[in-house]
C-alpha cells in the first residue's frame, strides 16, 4: 500500500536515518561519511511559496556532480530550528529527495503549515551499494515564510461550513457590544464614527484576513425563540444596534473569510461585508471567495414586496466584519440586561487543529 508520505510528496521520501547535523556532527553508528568531492549547495533560492509547498533550487560546483544520487533537505520551524539534532536516531529527521532537476517542489501538509517561518539547509549525497550514504557539508541556512490560504483553500473551508450552517432565520439588525468607555471614546475622539481596526489572529492559522484586513466586527445571530439578538455578550454591556439594510444591501459585496471552532461544539463563520469599490472590497476581491448576497448558506439580503428581508444561518455563530467606518448616529447604543460571558470571547482564539468539521487537508 502507498504510505501517507508517498501520497503527499512528489519525488520526495523519508528514510529513517540519522544524518549529520548542520554543524557536521554525526553519530558514530550512522553509516554516513563525508566526502569532500561532493559539491556543497550554495546560493539557495526559495520560490513559488504557497501555504503548504515551495520550490527550492541552488548552485553547486560541477566536480563530482555526476556522483550525486540524492539531496538531503533539513527543514525546521524557525522557532525550533535545532530540534532535529536531539531526535532519536530511528526517527526520520530529514527529507531525502532523489536528485531530480532543479528547481524541485517540496510539498506536504503533514510538515508544512501556512504563515509559518521555516529554516532550510541542503546537502548533496551519494547512495552506496550497501545502502549507506556519503554526503557533502551542509549548505548555508536560508529562512522563508509560507503563505496564507489561497482562494482554493478557503473555498474548501467554505464548503465544509455550508454542510453545518443549518436553516435560515430572519434578522433585522446588526449589533456590536463594547464597554461604555469604548463608545465614549468614539464620540470624543473620532467624531462619533467607529473606525475599522486590523483583525486579530483568531481563527484559522492560514486565514489571509488575520493581521491584515481592517474592519469593524458585528454580530447578527438571533435567539431562536424571540428572533432578537441575545441579551448576553462576552464583549461588554453596551450594545450598538443598526438596521441591517444600512450595512448590508445591493451596494455591498459579501465574502467568506473563515470557518473555525475553539475546542467547542459550536462553530464560527467569519463573513466580510464591503461597500462596492471600497479599499476593503478590493482587498477581499483578491483573496476571498465572494458570496451571492441573495443566495448563500450564511447571510442573505433579498427584496420581498419592496422591502429588504434578511436571514442568517441558525447553526453557526456569524462574525461579520464591515470594512468602512460606521457613525453611531445610524443606530442606537443601550445597555444590555444579560450577562457578560467571557468564555464566548474569540479574541485571538486558537483554532482546534484536530476538528474534522472545520479543518482542511493543508497545514493548520
Amino acid at each position: 500500500p502507498t504510505s501517507p508520505c508517498e501520497e503527499v510528496i512528489k519525488n520526495l521520501s523519508l528514510e529513517a536515518i540519522q544524518l549529520c547535523d548542520r554543524d557536521g556532527n554525526k553519530s558514530q553508528d550512522s553509516g554516513i561519511a563525508e566526502m569532500e568531492e561532493l559539491p556543497v549547495p550554495h546560493n539557495i533560492k526559495i520560490s513559488n511559496i504557497t501555504c503548504d509547498s515551495f520550490k527550492i533550487s541552488w548552485d553547486m560546483d560541477s566536480k563530482s556532480k555526476d556522483r550525486i544520487t540524492h539531496y538531503f533537505i533539513d527543514l525546521n520551524k524557525k522557532e525550533n530550528k535545532n530540534s532535529n539534532k536531539f531526535k532519536h536516531k530511528d526517527v526520520p529527521t530529514k527529507l531525502v529527495a532523489k536528485a531530480v532537476p532543479l528547481p524541485m517542489t517540496v510539498r506536504g501538509h503533514w510538515f508544512l503549515s501556512p504563515r509559518t517561518e521555516y529554516t532550510v539547509a541542503v546537502q548533496t549525497a551519494s547512495k552506496q551499494v550497501d545502502g549507506d550514504y556519503v554526503v557533502s557539508e551542509w549548505s548555508e541556512i536560508i529562512e522563508f515564510c509560507t503563505a496564507d490560504y489561497s482562494k482554493v483553500h478557503l473555498t474548501q473551508l467554505l464548503e465544509k461550513a455550508e454542510v453545518i450552517a443549518g436553516r435560515m432565520l430572519k434578522l433585522s439588525v446588526f449589533y456590536r457590544n463594547q464597554h461604555k468607555e469604548y463608545f465614549d471614546y468614539i464620540r470624543e475622539h473620532h467624531g462619533n464614527a467607529m473606525q475599522p481596526s486590523v483583525k486579530d489572529n483568531s481563527g484559522s492559522h492560514g486565514s489571509p484576513i488575520s493581521g491584515k484586513l481592517e474592519g469593524i466586527f458585528f454580530s447578527c445571530n438571533t435567539e431562536f425563540n424571540t428572533g432578537k439578538p441575545p441579551q448576553d455578550s462576552p464583549y461588554g454591556r453596551y450594545r450598538f444596534e443598526i438596521a441591517a439594510e444600512k450595512l448590508f444591501n445591493p451596494n455591498t459585496n459579501l465574502y467568506f473569510g473563515d470557518f473555525y471552532c475553539m475546542y467547542t461544539a459550536y462553530h464560527y463563520v467569519i463573513l466580510v461585508i464591503a461597500p462596492v469599490g471600497s479599499p476593503g472590497d478590493e482587498f477581499c476581491k483578491q483573496r476571498l471567495p465572494q458570496l451571492n448576497i441573495k443566495d448563500n448558506k450564511f447571510l442573505t439580503c433579498d427584496e420581498e414586496d419592496g422591502v429588504m428581508v434578511y436571514h442568517h444561518a441558525q447553526d453557526v455563530i456569524l462574525e461579520v466584519i464591515y470594512t468602512d467606518p460606521v457613525d453611531l448616529s445610524l443606530g442606537t447604543v443601550a445597555e444590555i440586561t444579560g450577562h457578560q460571558l467571557m468564555s464566548l470571547s474569540t479574541a485571538n482564539a486558537k483554532k482546534d487543529p484536530s476538528c474534522k468539521t472545520c479543518n482542511i487537508s493543508v497545514g493548520r
